[in-house]
């Protein structure tokens, strides 16, 4: 037991110690979580392999035996980003009537991340096991850095405005947002006056983008479960309680200042670290020789506020984890070749920062005085537009000899956004990908020793949508494509 304490806290300080563990495939969820399980496109619940089981359904613990697997992914979400269409509104003059996007494609850089994992189990008698599993859940990051995505979204620093743009003082021309103009031979150059005038649509530039832009969102899963097998020791039930911490910064953001109740929260804070907890329950049953079943829930892990972006996320920064279920069988349709299929439900529509639409009219949130609940950081405020997500997977696993298994799989998972004028707000989180393909290995060099291989490609999609309300008649495409290499060792004792 030393050695396993000795070796737990190796992997947890690696897993803490992980610069970006990044994911966003399933919406913002990993595929698949163990080696073996992510070779054949997530499928675990009716097919516990290792002990990273647990991250799907823990119940699965009961049938892996005394052992450990510590693994590393090599996950690049790469190409992903936006691409803004030439078609925004313009007035007879050609200045543009709503906010929009330069044209032109934003692709999003840092594009290759390492995720650790780690999972132990011990069998403390014939009916009852506890073990712990350590895991990258999910995350999403963007980083532009080639140009401010919402440079145009704010006045130039400093720059006047009228209400009323008929009523422009002599000498000036006003767009159709009141922003004040003067004709020189160089073009229509801002005017500007001191920060503190009335009329003054950004003071000392407060509301201007810079660069990078974009989130980064990860999170650190910690299950414990316990299980207990049942009758003639073929089905078993478990309970595991969760622990996640998780870490998000967001930059660049600076014109959606203008949106929120609580604008000095919104951007540019730096990393903020929340906590949280729920559980995880599960069942697993052989109801033959041939024939598995399993199933499981694991609840919202409800978490502390990120206060440091409370202007961000609805209801003053809260963003909980969503609930999670998943149910699958698996039937070996020879001695040595096995076919699992899962089902997978992510509720993000439960969670108000991921489900709250953003096609919403935020004229009245730019007003001064008190803004309305659906501003940024109210209690219905703006959100990514995601609705709940269904996920089918399908897997087989070929057991080539006593030493060597060969694995493959395919997913695939419904669209994250409820319409198509979600888009603008999830040049954050573009994640549109919707197939999974992969294909893996495992070989045994001892009779207690194993090295797996997984190897995931998730090919290019992309979403067209337009944001009305945000950038009127302008549309743009969200687009994204993965690869994901994950080696790991397990050791059974």
């Amino acid at each position: 037991m030393r050695h396993a304490r000795h070796l737990l806290a190796i992997a947890l300080a690696a897993a803490l110690a992980a610069p970006t563990a990044t994911l966003a495939t399933n919406g913002y969820f990993a595929h698949g979580w163990g080696t073996k399980s992510k070779a054949m496109a997530g499928v675990a619940a009716a097919l516990p392999q290792d002990t990273l089981v647990a991250a799907t359904n823990p119940a699965g613990m009961a049938f892996v035996g005394n052992g450990l697997d510590l693994g590393v992914s090599f996950f690049s979400p790469s190409s992903r980003g936006y691409e803004a269409n030439g078609d925004f509104s313009t007035d007879a003059m050609g200045f543009p009537t709503a906010p929009f996007i330069t044209p032109g494609t934003y692709d999003s850089d840092k594009d290759l991340f390492y995720i650790p994992s780690f999972g132990y189990n011990r069998e403390l008698d014939s009916s009852h096991t506890i073990g712990v599993s350590i895991f990258g859940n999910g995350g999403m990051n963007t980083r532009y850095t080639d140009r401010p995505v919402f440079e145009n979204f704010a006045a130039f620093p400093n720059q006047l405005a009228v209400q009323d743009p008929s009523q422009a003082p002599a000498g000036t021309i006003a767009s159709p947002t009141g922003l004040l103009f003067m004709s020189t031979p160089q073009g229509l150059v801002p005017v500007t006056g001191p920060a503190d005038a009335p009329n003054n649509a950004n003071p000392n530039g407060i509301f201007t983008a810079t660069t990078p832009t974009g989130v980064d969102l990860n999170q650190l899963f910690i299950e414990v479960p316990y299980t207990l097998k049942l009758g003639d020791g073929r089905q078993s039930i478990a309970i595991a309680p969760v622990f996640a911490i998780q870490r998000f910064k967001a930059y660049g953001l600076e014109p959606f200042r203008q949106l929120s109740i609580n604008p000095d929260k919104v951007t540019n804070n730096g990393y903020e670290y929340t906590y949280g907890a729920g559980a995880h329950v599960g069942w697993y049953g052989e109801l033959s020789d041939r024939l598995a079943l399993g199933a499981s829930y694991r609840t919202t892990v409800w978490m502390s506020k990120l206060d440091d972006y409370a202007g961000l996320f609805a209801d003053d920064g809260e963003f909980d984890i969503p609930a999670m279920f998943n149910a699958g069988l698996a039937y070996k349709v020879q001695p040595n070749v096995t076919l699992a299929v899962d089902y997978q439900h992510i509720f993000y529509d439960e969670v108000s920062a991921i489900a709250n639409a953003n096609d919403l009219d935020i004229t009245q949130c730019q007003a001064p005085g008190a803004k309305p609940a659906f501003c940024l950081g109210g209690g219905s405020g703006l959100g990514f537009g995601w609705d709940s997500m269904d996920i089918l997977k399908l897997g087989v696993r070929w057991d080539q000899s006593a030493k060597l298994k060969l694995y493959g799989g395919v997913s695939y998972n419904s669209d994250p956004f409820k319409t198509d004028t979600q888009g603008l707000f999830n040049i954050l989180a573009p994640a549109v990908v919707r197939w999974h393909v992969s294909v893996g290995a495992t070989y045994a060099y001892s009779p207690k020793d194993e090295i797996n291989i997984a190897f995931t490609y998730v090919p290019k999609e992309t979403f067209d949508g337009t944001s009305p309300t945000i950038t009127s008649a302008q549309s743009g495409s969200l687009y994204m494509e993965q690869k994901d290499l994950e080696v790991s060792w397990t050791h059974r004792f």
